[in-house]
């Protein structure tokens, strides 16, 4: 189910890329985003993302930044380090974000985690999406 509220910046929440609108080799199935927008007046129910990969790139690229996580997030999610994908950044709907589920509790209730990055990630993530921008201040 889609979040139904203006997420925080540095949250790591699930992007559904497959309900259509991007075609390869843009970003085109399911998988872990950080939120890197703030909350902007008259842009309701947008947030603009950086998609993140298990999948390491050999290639040392100022825009593709290293992310070991505090915690571990659900399969198939479940690697301690990830690569943010910063020359991806899109702005997205809320439609396509969720919240990561874990397993029921023992009332039946579904809980959820809401992973925050550190804000020295945080800064490297920002530093790589200018990179990926082709904006630089090195």
């Amino acid at each position: 189910m889609a979040i139904q509220f203006p997420p925080e910046r540095k949250l790591i929440l699930r992007c559904d890329y497959s309900l259509g609108g991007f075609r390869e080799p843009e970003m085109v199935k399911g998988r872990p985003a950080i939120v890197v927008s703030p909350r902007l007046r008259h842009r309701d129910g947008l947030c603009a993302v950086v998609p993140l990969s298990t999948t390491h790139d050999d290639r040392d690229l100022p825009y593709v930044v290293r992310i070991k996580l505090k915690s571990r997030l659900p399969s198939p999610y479940d690697t301690e380090v990830m690569w943010a994908k910063c020359d991806m950044l899109a702005t997205v709907c809320y439609e396509r974000l969720d919240l990561f589920r874990l397993e029921r509790d023992q009332t039946g209730r579904r809980k959820y985690i809401k992973p925050l990055l550190p804000q020295q990630d945080f800064d490297r993530v920002i530093a790589g999406v200018l990179h990926g921008l082709g904006i630089s201040f090195s």
